[in-house]
């Protein structure tokens, strides 16, 4: 699977202009990445997928994020939702939406405004999320809506709403932002659907007590990959995208070498002393970043069948420290790719149509996400440690 999605780097990069005028990937590459089955390493073996594990998923979306972070980041949002969809919802609902091949849900994403209403058999849901990467090519969506029953009651729910019942809106790609354009990361809005009972669940993801049975995805697939810890998990899909990024440039630094230095003496980069010291430094933190990331998700995976085989649950404390984890290799990644434009030139940088310049307003552009304030979250990390509740 790793192959695979190494293959069509040439093509992705190729392409990489396109994606960010489209502001998301194009027919054609979503159509090889069903054609090569990257869209079913999560889904279940039950509904026809690989079920082949969280590492394998995050291998194959470094490889499809080193040629553009943008269309990693589309990719890895759309499909990592098997994982959660398979870990939380009911049966029936799995058995309706696994029909669709491929499976692919928009980001599930909080309301900018949202109407929840219980209804017979069901739900009435309306609303607008933002920032719902992945959208282009989903059969699906799972956003979260709160819904305040008669006595002040706050319940936070997440629905999986076809694709028949959400619109999606043209407010992304092209010169709508400075990075991270192909990521297709569009508003949805929804008006008045109805959504079944079995396709909601209390979104409480993060902190689900698994007791002796686990989850609902646990109990029905058998398979500790969906024990469904959702800290570590999502802020791997978007570091996955910055370790990507970094390896992206340590490539095109790479290829940038058999320039001449910008100052005397002016020999070839390759020879240059400075060069060969900018060049050691973004590899080796470009690849300590993605060493790190795997590592960490490997480590929530080992921890699963530790679980399974009749070990301590992985409580909230363990991910959020895994999930520290998973931070420190984005700020690694990001220090590569900062590097590397820095000290590339104007010209191999800093004109339009450098892809270094590319791959650092990518990475400027991740920065923004409230998933990669550091210090913020770090500090929830260290209140979880010392007993006091996560604030996010």
């Amino acid at each position: 699977m790793i192959a695979r999605a190494r293959s069509l780097r040439p093509r992705l990069r190729e392409l990489q202009e396109h994606h960010t005028a489209l502001g998301t990937y194009s027919q054609e590459i979503h159509e090889a990445f069903a054609k090569l089955r990257l869209y079913d390493i999560l889904r279940p073996k039950r509904y026809g997928g690989l079920e082949l594990g969280l590492e394998t998923f995050f291998r194959v979306v470094t490889e499809i994020a080193r040629a553009d972070p943008g269309v990693g980041w589309s990719f890895e949002l759309g499909a990592s939702h098997a994982y959660q969809f398979s870990s939380f919802f009911p049966e029936r609902a799995q058995e309706e939406a696994f029909r669709s091949a491929p499976f692919v849900s928009a980001s599930r994403t909080f309301a900018l405004k949202s109407e929840v209403e219980r209804v017979e058999g069901g739900w009435r849901v309306s609303g607008r999320w933002d920032y719902a990467s992945g959208c282009t090519w989903s059969t699906h969506f799972m956003p979260t809506g709160t819904f305040i029953d008669e006595d002040g009651t706050r319940t936070e729910l997440m629905f999986i709403v076809p694709r028949s019942d959400f619109e999606i809106q043209d407010d992304w790609g092209g010169d709508a932002t400075i990075g991270m354009s192909a990521s297709s990361s569009n508003s949805i809005e929804i008006h008045d659907a109805f959504v079944p009972e079995y396709n909601a669940v209390v979104y409480n993801f993060k902190d689900y007590e698994w007791g002796t049975d686990g989850t609902p995805g646990y109990r029905l697939h058998g398979n500790p990959m969906y024990l469904g810890r959702t800290l570590t998990f999502f802020i791997a899909g978007l570091v996955v995208t910055q370790t990507g990024a970094a390896l992206a440039a340590l490539d095109e630094y790479e290829r940038l070498l058999e320039r001449n230095s910008s100052f005397p003496p002016r020999v070839p980069r390759v020879e240059s002393p400075e060069y060969q010291m900018w060049y050691g430094q973004i590899m080796s933190a470009a690849e300590a970043a993605t060493e790190l990331h795997l590592a960490s998700v490997r480590s929530l995976e080992q921890r699963y069948a530790a679980w399974a085989a009749g070990g301590p649950e992985v409580t909230v404390e363990d991910d959020a420290r895994l999930r520290g984890q998973v931070l420190q290799a984005g700020k690694l990644a990001e220090q590569a790719v900062s590097i590397a434009f820095s000290t590339a030139g104007t010209s191999s940088a800093g004109k339009a149509g450098a892809r270094l310049g590319k791959y650092y307003r990518d990475c400027a552009m991740y920065r923004t996400h409230i998933g990669s304030q550091y210090d913020m979250l770090f500090a929830s990390q260290a209140r979880v440690a010392l007993g006091q509740p996560l604030t996010m």
